[in-house]
């Protein structure tokens, strides 16, 4: 695929499970390794903007997150354990460990940012630096939940529901339901997106990722928030140095503070800026995040 040109893919097999990811040439093994991270609705291909203004300065790591794209995920279980972001986090760190990087810098938008919250409360030893992109902390948005934001993020709401019914909604018409969310929240509909990213995240969207996204949700509404309020009753921060980058026309913007909400989760210092989009920073704003991840990373 020479889009993503001098990337190479890569398939792992982790426990059983498949991860597949695009990953910097061996020959930039040497520079810093950056681990970036979708979100939904979306795969890998939205960093590419991103990575071809990063590549120059890092090995950079883009998987699929479990059970999105190309990537597989385990048998469902009750709890929707097999899609907690403790369990997404573990099979990224597993999948980096696999390419012989133990310690690496990490930032993730969306769902790969809440994955990278996670990672970084459980693995602090292998995450450097941390970028989280255009969410608030979990536990926090939710506990906040009114009627306005519920109506702005409705999907929230929707996806946790009992299967098969979301499921079944959104298979009625899925590239309408797709199409929705990707021109929904940004600031121009469909403009932003690269007409190969499009192409991408369509035929990704099928009903088995359909589902497994569903469960991703349902595991953030159940499982997930026990696991950040237990990691909150023991005292379990964040330690790494945090960058905190939102839209100043989305959700978060609107109805959150990130930046007082992440500088609380942390023990390391703070910083960040809400830059002139919507959701989709990578996509809508992709030299503005190349600018404030190099100077957060600050490579040699």
């Amino acid at each position: 695929m020479t889009w993503f040109s001098p990337f190479e893919s890569l398939t792992l097999r982790i426990d059983g499970e498949q991860v597949f990811l695009r990953h910097s040439p061996a020959s930039d093994r040497q520079k810093p390794a950056l681990l970036l991270l979708h979100g939904f609705p979306q795969t890998h291909a939205m960093w590419h903007r991103v990575a071809q203004g990063l590549k120059q300065d890092f090995f950079l790591v883009m998987p699929d997150l479990r059970g999105y794209g190309a990537s597989s995920a385990p048998p469902a279980q009750p709890d929707q354990s097999h899609m907690s972001k403790r369990a997404m986090a573990q099979a990224m760190v597993s999948a980096m460990a696999q390419l012989g990087i133990e310690r690496f810098a990490l930032c993730g938008h969306d769902r790969g940012a809440r994955v990278a919250h996670r990672m970084a409360l459980d693995h602090p030893a292998a995450v450097s630096q941390l970028c989280v992109m255009d969410i608030a902390p979990t536990l926090d948005m939710y506990d906040a939940t009114d009627m306005a934001f519920a109506r702005a993020y409705y999907h929230w709401f929707h996806l946790i529901q009992p299967a098969p019914i979301p499921e079944q909604m959104i298979g009625g018409s899925p590239i309408t339901y797709l199409h929705s969310k990707l021109g929904g929240w940004g600031t121009g509909g469909l403009a932003h997106l690269e007409k190969e990213a499009l192409t991408a995240y369509e035929a990704a969207f099928t009903p088995t990722v359909i589902t497994q996204i569903c469960d991703d949700y349902r595991a953030s509404a159940g499982i997930d928030l026990e696991h950040d309020r237990a990691s909150r009753e023991q005292g379990v921060k964040i330690q790494c140095d945090t960058l905190v980058l939102w839209g100043s026309h989305g959700v978060v913007h609107r109805f959150f503070d990130p930046l007082k909400l992440w500088q609380a989760q942390c023990n390391g210092a703070v910083d960040g800026q809400a830059l002139p989009c919507g959701h989709f920073l990578p996509e809508e704003q992709p030299d503005a995040c190349i600018s404030a991840l190099r100077a957060f990373l600050r490579p040699a």
